[in-house]
């Protein structure tokens, strides 16, 4: 009887918490680490940068992460949760390419930092391969042959992507090209009269110029099929 005492108290005390720092929450670790990508940057976003965010140690975080590349495929992922948009393969093809491309768009230039963490890191996830699934459905269910359904989607994720860059590089949306343009208005009328005469019109607001080539892509796309 004294031998079983000692085994329960034995294993009964095998099953307290340690003394060491209390776990943290997965969700509370992945929003504090998209809040340093927002704030400072893809590049600021290391395992020691984030423990010193949650006070802690990495020893925590290497609970929850084999390595700061499955952080990133893990913050991406939270990402493309809050990318998610309501359309199925009875979407008109259309619609569902402007609804995915408008909304990934708005929710990377929320988040400016983090188009970089997706130009390192091939998105894996399972909401990040949820959307996939749905876009590369509906694509084939309105007639998409195989490869162009494919090279469709990744086009459309390259695009956003490439306009998110530029935010993510401190490009306002108002002045695309940062100061580039703004001596356009002083150029020599005789040796620039083209570019001179569309003075008023440049330089074109980003989220103009992603809208403008969007639907120059869903035209080409219409007439391909």
């Amino acid at each position: 009887m004294a031998k079983l005492r000692v085994a329960v108290e034995t294993g009964a005390a095998s099953q307290r918490p340690s003394r060491g720092r209390p776990p943290l929450p997965l969700d509370r670790i992945l929003a504090t680490a998209l809040q340093i990508v927002d704030d400072e940057g893809a590049d600021a976003l290391t395992m020691r940068r984030l423990a010193g965010s949650l006070n802690t140690g990495t020893a925590t975080l290497y609970r929850h992460f084999r390595s700061r590349t499955d952080l990133i495929g893990q913050v991406t992922d939270l990402l493309f949760g809050e990318m998610t948009v309501d359309f199925d393969e009875r979407t008109n093809w259309r619609d569902a390419c402007r609804q995915l491309a408008e909304h990934m768009f708005a929710v990377l230039a929320r988040h400016r930092g983090a188009a970089r963490l997706l130009v390192e890191f091939v998105p894996s996830g399972p909401r990040a391969m949820i959307q996939r699934e749905r876009a590369l459905a509906n694509f084939l269910a309105n007639g998409f042959p195989a490869p162009l359904a494919a090279r469709a989607y990744a086009t459309l994720a390259r695009y956003v992507l490439g306009f998110a860059i530029q935010l993510s590089d401190g490009v306002s949306g108002d002045d695309p090209h940062g100061n580039q343009l703004s001596e356009l208005g002083r150029l020599d009328e005789l040796a620039f009269p083209a570019t001179f005469a569309l003075t008023a019109f440049l330089p074109v607001p980003l989220e103009d110029e992603f809208g403008f080539g969007l639907g120059l892509m869903i035209d080409g796309l219409d007439a391909l099929l």
